[in-house]
């Protein structure tokens, strides 16, 4: 555009360009994709934070809940307890995601790539030129 373009013309121009990106199919999946991805986490840190991290503190002696597991270094504390809630948290993320995309999504792709692979079934035409060449090298043999 040239300097010369009046502003409401390159106003109205980049509200269009936005409209366009931002309303494209595959813009407003991935919105949908970070906002569930985002109910996913939560749901996931509720499991880790209340039903599997309380259970892990009942079979580790010691005090009654991973929240008060720390290490004392002078004056410092380290709580050890919340950064293992958190690798937990990551492992069953990491956990659903594999099933998800490498088990679920992977079958779906190798049945498509399957059905993508196998020929299609041979025309009338073709199956009578097979049929004449067959009864050629019947008759040579």
């Amino acid at each position: 555009m040239s300097a010369a373009t009046p502003v409401s013309a390159r106003a109205r121009t980049l509200l269009e360009e936005f409209r366009d990106f931002a309303f494209k199919g595959n813009v407003v999946d991935l919105a949908v994709g970070v906002i569930i991805g985002a109910a996913f986490g939560k749901i996931v840190d509720s499991l880790v934070k209340h039903l599997l991290m309380p259970l892990v503190s009942l079979l580790v002696p010691g005090e009654a809940s991973y929240l008060g597991w720390t290490w004392v270094v002078g004056t410092k504390e380290i709580p050890y307890g919340l950064f293992i809630g958190e690798v937990v948290n990551f492992l069953v993320v990491a956990l659903a995601l594999y099933i998800f995309i490498v088990k679920f999504l992977g079958a779906l792709m190798k049945a498509k790539q399957k059905e993508a692979a196998a020929p299609p079934p041979p025309t009338p035409t073709e199956t009578l030129l097979a049929e004449i060449r067959d009864l050629l090298k019947q008759r040579t043999a």
